[in-house]
């Protein structure tokens, strides 16, 4: 019996169980900014965020947005991907990768690109050799604050 499900997360609550997962990958956050970044940009720009659950229980949680640029073309981007670090490497992160590979293709986009922290290597293993990703470019910014 298969016990994994994908589930869209668009209310405030389900956004808010998924917490404990993305704190995770964006330590930086509050439950309060989370939700409030998350909430924002589903409404202004377009980010959708997806949870897998074996058993009903969030194991692993993603977040992207359909985009155009003239580099990319039609697209998607993934903001945010994350597997609990207590269950790792039990295919969770590849499945819900699939998903979003596979939304962008029934929703007409080309690629689906992502940025990964240099300090990340099991996550650039990961998209390289599990997921046949390849480094296309460097990611920079800088804080206006």
């Amino acid at each position: 019996m298969n016990t994994l499900t994908i589930k869209e997360l668009q209310s405030r609550q389900e956004i808010i169980e998924a917490f404990p997962v993305m704190k995770q990958l964006r330590t930086h956050l509050d439950e309060n900014t989370y939700l409030e970044l998350v909430i924002d940009a589903q409404e202004n720009d377009r980010y959708k965020m997806f949870a897998l659950l074996d058993n009903d229980k969030i194991v692993a949680v993603t977040g992207f947005k359909p985009m155009i640029t003239l580099y990319y073309g039609r697209s998607v981007w993934v903001c945010d991907l994350v597997t609990d670090t207590t269950i790792r490497s039990k295919g969770y992160g590849e499945k819900l990768l699939t998903y979003v590979h596979e939304w962008a293709k029934e929703n007409k986009y080309e690629s689906v690109a992502l940025s990964s922290g240099l300090q990340r290597t099991d996550a650039h293993s990961f998209y390289e050799d599990k997921m046949n990703y390849e480094k296309v470019s460097y990611v920079f910014k800088t804080s206006l604050i």
